[in-house]
């Protein structure tokens, strides 16, 4: 068990233990030692910033404490002072093989801005460090290129600067131009710097461009530079005075929503309450749900409110973490909220089931099957499928929830006697609810003679609530049954077309074949020929008038009228 001291290494705070301690302040004093006098304070300022760099790169949530093989691992990264400490008498310069025993990082680059060599901001400077090429390239691309890009390259140019830091450190500038951060590249780069402050401090005397003198150019980009950073600030002010005016707007009008949904929800003679209630499988608060709703887009939109007043009011004051967490848990509360009564919502309509009922047409196989639909003037006035979900009272003042989801099937049936097939269908929780839901659910039928009425509505109680409650009607014919369906029937039949293709034009006659249905008294165009099995020629000529049909073949005159049930066959 060691002891650990606490120590302030390059404005970073360190626990470390007392070895590795010991280590650490014999290397730093070795490194002052063979250190000149001249910057040796900046020079050693910088390295103990980048060794806190790199101690903070080593530590994480379960190692909290600085070992002696953390600070062997720095050494190694940084050079002992023996490797770059030269003699006197030699020459002051680096060479290759001086250092081939140092540790060298990968040469990898980091982009920076570099202010050093900068004209308006260091943006190009940076990119040519990036890619290895000389800056004045850079600069002509940026100087030419916004009238090929009609002025998107400025805004990349201040995007850059806004968006990509400065290299202000020693190791940042090493980083830059991709050289390891070592000691002896850290002591180089700030005697580099010290020569050049010195050189400039020297020429004073020989150029009057005063003390904080700049080249024309240079003088001309701060120019720029404030100009662009001026339009950048007052378009964010913009941005920031619509955010504002929007989230407002949307406050208000939530509030105001949120404000009728709980006054109209105690409300029954609403318009609207009744589909809601029809909607509403669990019967949740609605009050609740719309507390939660509301919430959950408020809460938000008053985040953005606020993020546009900081946007326009720089020294505006945060409404503290208190409120901030506080919001963020009630609007998580909300929701969870919603997302239960979706989910719960969702689980009382996730299951198909049906009933059943089948009614013999007791017609003669010879009869004509008139097809029509018929509607109950109390509800509608029209044959029309225009309505999927209405609430209602009926003569007795019963509420019911009134749909035309009705729906027709002509289909072949292999025996001899036609029948309907009425399948009432609804949702559930499961399908033995669902099947039980859809006994609730009203329709009616009739048979006159020898035509089939069929109601295009169905209703069910209010309390059994809207569950995509809908009829199926499967009407079977025997193959060679005639049958006439009226005008009404086209809004609800939703057989396949390419099996029973119920013209729109006008009212035919029908005939059930073995793989669709025939019309008999459809317009054509023109008459019809075609090859018979007996390899023989037939036409067929079509009085639409009359409602007649004549097939001749060979020697057979077969004639078929529309508005008698004979089928006459002559043979010539």
């Amino acid at each position: 068990m060691n002891k650990t001291v606490s120590i302030n290494l390059g404005g970073l705070f360190f626990h470390i233990d007392e070895n590795a301690y010991l280590k650490l302040n014999k290397y730093f004093d070795a490194i002052r030692l063979s250190l000149a006098p001249d910057g040796r304070d900046e020079i050693m300022s910088d390295i103990e910033s980048r060794i806190a760099e790199l101690l903070s790169e080593k530590l994480d949530n379960n190692k909290q404490v600085v070992t002696s093989i953390e600070v062997e691992q720095i050494i190694e990264i940084m050079g002992e002072p023996e490797d770059y400490m030269i003699d006197d008498d030699e020459p002051k310069q680096k060479s290759s093989t001086q250092y081939s025993h140092i540790y060298r990082a990968p040469k990898t680059r980091k982009f920076y801005r570099d202010g050093d060599s900068a004209i308006i901001a260091g943006v190009c400077a940076g990119i040519a460090h990036y890619f290895r090429i000389d800056p004045l390239w850079i600069r002509i691309l940026f100087i030419v290129s916004p009238f090929i890009t009609f002025g998107t390259s400025v805004i990349i140019y201040v995007l850059l600067w806004l968006l990509i830091p400065k290299a202000i450190t020693t190791a940042e500038k090493l980083e830059m131009t991709g050289e390891p951060i070592n000691i002896s590249n850290i002591e180089r780069k700030v005697r580099e710097e010290f020569e050049t402050l010195g050189n400039k401090i020297q020429s004073v005397d020989y150029n009057k461009l005063g003390k904080d003198a700049k080249t024309s150019a240079q003088k001309v980009g701060n120019g720029f530079g404030k100009v662009f950073v001026a339009i950048f600030k007052g378009f964010a002010k913009v941005i920031g005075a619509l955010i504002v005016i929007a989230a407002a707007f949307s406050l208000v009008g939530t509030l105001v929503a949120f404000i009728t949904a709980l006054f109209s929800s105690s409300f029954e003679s609403f318009p609207w309450n009744p589909y809601a209630n029809a909607l509403n499988y669990i019967n949740f608060p609605f009050w609740l749900l719309a507390t939660f709703m509301f919430l959950v887009v408020a809460i938000p939109v008053f985040g953005l409110f606020i993020l546009g007043l900081k946007i326009l009011t720089e020294n505006m004051k945060s409404i503290g973490n208190f409120a901030k967490y506080s919001l963020l848990a009630i609007w998580l509360v909300a929701l969870s909220g919603i997302i239960y009564v979706g989910v719960a919502e969702h689980n009382e309509i996730s299951s198909e089931g049906k009933t059943m009922m089948k009614e013999e047409i007791n017609i003669a196989a010879t009869d004509t099957l008139n097809l029509k639909f018929r509607y109950n003037s109390f509800f509608s006035k029209s044959f029309k499928r225009n309505v999927e979900l209405r609430i209602t009272q009926d003569t007795s003042g019963n509420n019911l929830i009134y749909s035309n989801r009705v729906r027709l099937y002509v289909m072949r049936t292999e025996g001899t006697t036609p029948y309907l097939q009425v399948e009432k269908i609804s949702w559930g929780k499961n399908m033995d609810e669902a099947r039980e839901r859809s006994k609730y659910i009203d329709y009616n039928f009739d048979l006159e003679g020898n035509t089939l009425i069929l109601d295009n509505y169905l209703t069910t109680a209010k309390e059994h609530k809207y569950r995509n409650q809908k009829v199926e009607l499967y009407l079977y014919l025997p193959e060679g049954m005639y049958f006439y369906p009226d005008s009404s029937v086209k809004y609800y039949d939703n057989t396949s077309n390419y099996f029973f293709d119920l013209w729109f034009d006008s009212d035919n006659v029908y005939r059930m074949g073995r793989n669709h249905v025939e019309c008999l008294t459809c317009e054509s165009e023109e008459d019809e020929e075609y090859i018979d099995e007996s390899g023989e020629e037939a036409i067929i000529q079509q009085d639409t008038t009359k409602k007649e049909i004549n097939i001749k073949s060979g020697d057979l005159d077969i004639e078929l009228k529309s508005g008698s049930n004979k089928l006459h066959i002559k043979n010539n």
